[in-house]
């Protein structure tokens, strides 16, 4: 008797809500999960894209050997420069 009553239930529940209900349900969730997948696709690209953070770290190092660099060769070529002009007037006594 459980389990004929059971079944009035269900059926009775599903002749009230049908199946567009269902499908309804199914599709709201269906499109809440399209948006998610959306969104972690989204900050994905912005961790591990060509515009990631990574890249950003990657290029700031990149700009600090750069300015070492550049420190290192304007010294390099002050010390040139004394070189030169000191032969430069060594030539210039003879």
């Amino acid at each position: 008797m459980n389990h004929q009553l059971d079944d009035e239930i269900r059926q009775e529940l599903l002749a009230k809500s049908g199946y567009g209900g269902l499908f309804r349900l199914f599709g709201r969730y269906l499109f809440f999960g399209a948006i998610l997948v959306a969104l972690a696709v989204y900050v994905g690209l912005l961790f591990f894209g060509p515009n990631s953070l990574e890249v950003l770290l990657e290029l700031r190092a990149q700009k600090r050997s750069l300015e070492q660099s550049i420190e290192f060769l304007k010294k390099e070529n002050a010390k040139l420069q004394k070189e030169y002009f000191e032969l430069k007037e060594l030539e210039a006594e003879e």
